[in-house]
């Protein structure tokens, strides 16, 4: 069978690799020259499979006028002309309640643990190089109520298969010294050993390197998918590049483009992007390499995450609904480097230039649970919404449409990631 996957940032990748695996005929096709090039460009590089809070939570009604007026803020809403943006968010606060998390919790836990084990299957064959560590992670926190919440969320995921440890300051330093030198008054932290990091175009860039060597498979980079031509209930082609590209099946994973691309089979998608920055430092002298963490840590506070990769540091943070704004504001880089400045003073800052700046959007639903399945359109699979865990749960999401396709037992129940229009 001949199965399109639009889009090539990581989820995309990740789904042609696992169709393949299965004997299809793959295509993948990206406006980008190469694959990775969108938002999995700069992501927060932490592979965060048992921290998976979603950002519906009930805390946000206590915080709500903090999120909307506060200069500090690490949460920004501009309300903008776009009805999509207040559905997105009326059905986001019906979201922000205890049971409501706690179900998110338990369905994006298993599809993390799934993606987990798939990332290590498919590596030990094929031995990608991509930055990749297992060195844990340090979720910080400078307020007692919050590490409190923190412990229950602990205890609670305890009974799912994480092992986690709420730690004091102290004890989170002796595991990460680097946060030692830190400006702030850390209460203490939730230390997660098991969690890995990783450079996330890289590993899509192998990927697709790996899949060029099999006559089945074609990349198509450099061509935006900008019509559809329908058959009844039945997708047939998409006009890609100036060009009509047929197919037998085709998945739907062009991340925060996915809901333009679905009204063009007036189609419509709980999605809405989630803007956020990063920085990567290079870490050229020795005193800069010693001082930058080995282990991943998330400043809970400022929503700013640090992961190792290699001999750079990867910095990111921020998350606002502001539709389609592209641009990178000063502050916002500005915002990443003080952060850095604070938690790890030894890192020499080089010139803006050098740190890559960079912005995404993480398409993601009100939820934050993914869609990954079936659509209305009989032929049209959806991988979306996978929002900031897009890195994490990429594999499992990719290895959960394979086996919808193929007809197989699904490995976990997919019950919870289907479309419901």
């Amino acid at each position: 069978m001949h199965i399109s996957v639009l889009g090539a940032g990581v989820i995309g990748v990740t789904t042609a690799y696992r169709l393949l695996q299965d004997g299809h005929q793959v295509s993948l096709i990206d406006a980008r020259q190469q694959p990775g090039e969108g938002t999995s460009q700069g992501n927060g590089a932490q592979l965060s499979y048992s921290y998976v809070a979603p950002l519906a939570d009930p805390s946000v009604w206590t915080k709500w006028a903090y999120y909307l007026f506060s200069k500090d803020s690490p949460l920004t809403i501009r309300p903008t002309a776009d009805l999509d943006q207040y559905r997105w968010l009326l059905e986001f606060l019906r979201c922000c309640n205890a049971q409501r998390v706690r179900q998110t919790t338990i369905d994006l836990l298993q599809l993390a643990f799934y993606s987990r084990d798939q990332l290590t299957q498919w590596n030990a064959g094929l031995q990608l190089s991509f930055d990749h560590q297992r060195s844990g992670k340090l979720v910080m926190f400078t307020d007692a109520q919050g590490l409190e919440a923190a412990a229950q969320q602990v205890r609670f995921q305890s009974q799912y298969g994480c092992q986690q440890e709420v730690l004091g300051a102290a004890e989170c330093i002796r595991i990460e010294p680097a946060l030692g030198h830190s400006q702030r008054d850390w209460v203490g932290g939730v230390y997660t050993p098991s969690e890995e990091a990783g450079d996330c175009p890289q590993f899509c860039r192998a990927l697709v390197a790996s899949m060029q060597a099999h006559p089945n498979f074609r990349f198509i980079g450099g061509a935006r998918i900008s019509d559809v031509r329908r058959e009844g209930r039945a997708l047939r082609a998409v006009q890609a590049g100036g060009q009509w590209l047929a197919a037998d099946r085709f998945v739907l994973a062009l991340g925060a483009e996915s809901v333009e691309f679905a009204r063009l089979l007036d189609l419509r998608l709980p999605l809405y992007p989630l803007k956020g920055y990063s920085i990567t430092v290079p870490l050229e002298d020795e005193a800069s390499r010693t001082a930058a963490p080995q282990v991943s840590i998330t400043d809970i506070a400022r929503k700013i995450v640090y992961a190792r990769l290699g001999q750079r540091l990867r910095v990111a943070g921020r998350i606002e609904l502001v539709g389609q704004d592209r641009r990178i504001p000063p502050a916002a880089i500005e915002e990443l480097k003080n952060g850095l400045r604070e938690l790890f003073p030894g890192c020499a800052l080089g010139e803006d230039a050098t740190l890559s700046p960079w912005m995404g959007f993480r398409p993601a639903t009100p939820s934050g649970v993914p869609i990954v399945g079936a659509s209305p359109i009989e032929n049209l699979h959806l991988n979306i919404g996978q929002g900031a865990l897009g890195w994490t749960l990429a594999c499992g999401s990719a290895a959960l449409v394979a086996d919808q396709i193929a007809g197989r037992r699904r490995a976990i129940d997919d019950t919870a990631f289907q479309y419901r229009g």
